[in-house]
């Protein structure tokens, strides 16, 4: 099978009949080819008076495609490749284990159970539809619950997201992880979108189905079991300790996610490798969607082709700090994404149809770990939980919410065309008494400079809701090219919690490489 890329198509492409494309592309004739289908498509809405699609397009030939490919001469031109799935020539005594059944831990399991290892996987948070009642609940003003939330549950915090697919990571996993989202329940356009989502509403099912899965392969999901220790012998990993329970192992694939932080803590205690890196902190922007679509696609605003629009914005300004956006949620709201008591966390979320009336997407400021004293490993978690305690205090509780107007320029109103998401209650707060001085004036510089990227992104009605710290993990657990920790074999830190991805896809995909690092070790 032949893939082209960078294929200019207009709105009103049939993507049924893709056959006299292809033949062009390859510079043959029509009836060479013997299908060809849509394999990605993006909106290219850099100049609003030529909106259209770039594609790419998969085309199987009748004659033979490798001279084809070759002949062509276009980097744009290849052969397709598939990933294939491993098998384990061996049977193990203790069964490995999974530490989280996010994105990364259900791909790992996954992987591990068609291999016929069985592996056991722990979660300290409760199934999807258990967790769902307890976010809800929390959503509607009850108590937080510690260990089922937004962060921590079956599926991991993308559950409660836009369930965002895209990546910057070129890896032949992804096309791999996307298959199967569309196998067990997501939409089959997320084969073809260049940016796919599925949205929480539908995601809840699709990891459902894939525990399914997992266990009718052998695997063991246990929920509501947090790991409280490990034990390590002569430098190995021999066990894990899970409420109350010895459970022997000598291979334990680590996928927490960003928020486990008395992991992070029991870890450091046995003597596990990690050292600080970057991660970053702001706020939730929300507009009205109305407008970001205007804004970006102009008269074709409206074109029954297009969905709603989003946006990725970035800049790195005189005083040396980049500012970004970051999971941008077309059509969605934000959300109460708090784990710990005493403390505020946001993020956003969007249904599978995107029909909100606001967008919103995380507004972010780089953070070096020189930016905070101290010199102990976790002093990013400690930065990230003040932030949060402040938040709370500031919103005696409820969650804190400015406007552009008054954060940016000044002004005292706190009310207008855009109207805050979040739930259950709200607060308007001065954003200075949340975030450090760095924190506040890059923000404020950065909203300025995308809105001569995006006309209105400094809307004064635009609201800002306070803060989201959790976009990425603090530390980085050190593994080796084995995947392995640098300091205790047969444990491979793994996905974000780790350090080593940044969203669904590429901790799913970093799930799959350390997976085949344990069977390759087998093997």
């Amino acid at each position: 099978m032949i893939i082209i890329n960078n294929l200019k198509l207009p709105l009103d492409t049939d993507f049924d009949n893709l056959a006299p494309t292809v033949a062009k592309a390859l510079h043959i004739k029509t009836d060479e080819v013997k299908s060809a289908a849509l394999y990605r498509k993006s909106v290219d809405a850099r100049h609003k008076d030529n909106v259209h699609f770039c594609c790419s397009v998969t085309a199987e030939l009748k004659t033979d495609e490798t001279n084809a490919v070759r002949r062509c001469k276009n980097a744009q031109i290849f052969e397709r490749k598939e990933y294939k799935w491993k098998k384990a020539a061996v049977s193990v005594k203790n069964r490995p284990i999974v530490v989280g059944f996010g994105p990364a831990g259900i791909f790992a399991s996954l992987s591990l159970a068609v291999a016929g290892l069985r592996p056991i996987v722990l979660e300290r948070g409760k199934d999807v539809d258990s967790r769902t009642k307890d976010v809800n609940r929390f959503f509607d003003g009850g108590k937080l619950c510690v260990n089922s939330n937004v962060q921590f549950g079956e599926g991991g915090a993308g559950t409660f997201s836009d369930g965002k697919l895209n990546t910057g990571i070129k890896d032949i996993r992804c096309r791999a992880v996307l298959e199967c989202f569309a196998e067990y329940g997501a939409p089959k356009s997320i084969l073809t979108d260049a940016k796919p989502h599925i949205g929480t509403d539908i995601l809840k099912t699709v990891v459902k189905n894939l525990r399914k899965k997992i266990i009718s392969l052998g695997g063991e999901i246990r929920f509501e079991s947090l790991l409280e220790d490990i034990e390590i012998t002569d430098g190995r990993v021999t066990a894990v300790y899970v409420n109350g329970e010895k459970i022997p192992s000598d291979r334990v694939i680590l996928a927490t996610g960003h928020s486990a932080r008395d992991t992070f803590e029991m870890l450091k205690e046995k003597g596990v490798d990690m050292v600080r890196k970057p991660f970053s902190a702001g706020v939730r922007i929300e507009h009205l969607q109305s407008d970001i679509n205007r804004a970006l696609y102009g008269d074709f605003a409206n074109h029954p082709a297009l969905g709603a629009a989003d946006y990725k914005l970035a800049v790195h300004l005189p005083n040396g700090r980049g500012v970004y956006t970051f999971c941008m949620c077309p059509g969605g709201e934000v959300i109460n994404a708090s784990s710990e008591q005493g403390g505020i966390a946001v993020n956003g979320m969007s249904n599978s149809n995107r029909n909100g009336i606001n967008a919103n997407s995380a507004l972010l400021v780089g953070i070096d770990p020189s930016d905070i004293p101290g010199d102990d490993v976790l002093e990013g978690c400690r930065f990230q939980r003040m932030i949060e305690q402040r938040a709370f205090k500031a919103g005696k509780g409820a969650v804190p919410v400015s406007t552009v107007g008054r954060f940016v320029f000044g002004e005292s109103e706190t009310s207008g065309r855009v109207k805050p998401t979040v739930k259950p209650r709200t607060c308007y707060t001065d954003l200075n008494e949340i975030f450090p001085e760095f924190i506040c004036e890059s923000l404020k510089k950065g909203i300025l400079e995308f809105d001569k990227k995006i006309h209105g992104f400094a809307d004064k009605s635009a609201v800002l809701t306070a803060p989201e710290t959790r976009s990425s993990s603090p530390v980085r657990i050190l593994r080796g090219e084995s995947f392995e920790s640098v300091s205790v074999d047969g444990l491979y830190p793994c996905g974000e919690g780790a350090g080593y991805a940044g969203g669904i896809m590429s901790a799913a995909a970093d799930g799959l490489r350390c997976a085949e690092a344990v069977i390759d070790n087998l093997n």
